[in-house]
């Protein structure tokens, strides 16, 4: 069986993943929504969200900006729609907690988030070492994930609180921290830096730094930049018997470098000890194939009954905990309200 998929949304990301699903030829795209209205992309393009169901879809692919999210992933499944929802999964917590109560609501309805960066073969090959057990015990974790801010970074709606609930930590710092829970689980205690200190005259951070510790004792330490005047992901692990480090990840934009996983397994003195510098070993990955397993992800959840690994709504829901305790934890932030004025369109 194919399934028929409407996208609401039509931007990069929905491009991003209307091509995923070519590629997987599971689905047919029978309709997409977006404001550009007269564009020829192939499928019909309709202007409201609501046109979508009368090509009557099975899935919805929502990749519209965080404030229209759970209004179009709760209508979605109040119409028995599986969803496929791009994050940050709201604005906040409470957004989140929404979109659970309308998938509590409609069981057999699959609701997926697209936290692809689990999905990175260099993620997915540096989880499968640890849990291997080789390296032993997780000691602690650094996070990078860093830009330059771009052309027209000022007016971007992702720097507009009041469509995004925040800035670069939880548009792009989001992505870390998911991979800390992941390798992690949880953390009970968390300090913080939150600033804005190149953007000025935007409202919202375009620094964070955080520090926190699991229950198990497994420290993280995050920054996450608007600021870095170059696109910078790095990940590194340290275990008990060595260290696992990711150092660029492949993404859209083709920024952020060469995909490459370290992995070091610590040689040992005669006396016991480790012995500072052990060799490493470097596995490099060209092909960027994290659209195509999270969307087969879907598929086989929806087709085959299989859980959702990666990207449920619990998960969501702890991220985003925990973004809002990163800005918690800084007494000295206070971000501006959010500039009042007429809803933005979807896209």
């Amino acid at each position: 069986m194919t399934l028929k998929a409407a996208i609401i949304g039509y931007g990069k990301m929905g491009e991003i993943r209307h091509r995923a699903m070519e590629r997987h030829g599971g689905f047919k795209v029978v309709a997409a929504c977006d404001t550009r209205t007269g564009s020829d992309i192939g499928i019909p393009l309709v202007a409201h969200p609501h046109e979508v169901y009368d090509y009557d879809p099975d899935v919805i692919i929502c990749c519209v900006p965080n404030r229209f999210i759970p209004d179009v992933v709760c209508e979605a499944l109040n119409r028995g729609k599986h969803v496929f929802s791009e994050k940050p999964p709201g604005r906040h917590s409470g957004d989140v907690a929404r979109m659970m109560a309308a998938e509590a609501a409609n069981p057999g309805r699959v609701l997926k988030f697209g936290f692809n960066h689990r999905f990175h073969d260099a993620i997915e090959e540096a989880r499968h070492l640890i849990e291997a057990g080789t390296l032993g015990e997780l000691y602690f974790m650094r996070g990078v994930y860093g830009k330059a801010g771009g052309t027209n970074y000022a007016a971007n709606w992702r720097n507009d609180p009041a469509l995004s609930g925040g800035g670069i930590l939880i548009d792009q710092g989001i992505h870390m921290l998911d991979l800390f829970l992941m390798f992690a689980g949880s953390f009970e205690t968390v300090k913080s830096v939150v600033q804005r200190k190149f953007w000025t005259g935007v409202p919202v951070e375009d620094n964070a730094f955080a520090l926190m510790t699991s229950p198990s004792g497994v420290v993280a330490n995050l920054h996450s930049s608007a600021t870095q005047w170059r696109h910078l992901f790095k990940l590194e692990l340290y275990l008990q018997r060595g260290f696992l480090s990711v150092d660029g990840i492949l993404s859209a934009s083709g920024t952020y470098g060469t995909e490459v996983l370290t992995v070091a397994l610590n040689r040992m003195g005669p006396d016991g000890a480790p012995l500072p510098n052990p060799e490493c070993q470097e596995i490099r990955f060209t092909e960027d194939r994290s659209w195509d397993k999270e969307i087969a992800e879907f598929h086989d959840a929806i087709m085959l009954g299989h859980p959702v690994r990666y990207g449920t709504s619990q998960q969501a829901m702890d991220v985003m905990t925990l973004v809002e305790r990163i800005y918690a934890a800084d007494p000295s932030w206070s971000q501006p309200a959010a500039p009042q004025g007429a809803p933005a369109e979807v896209r």
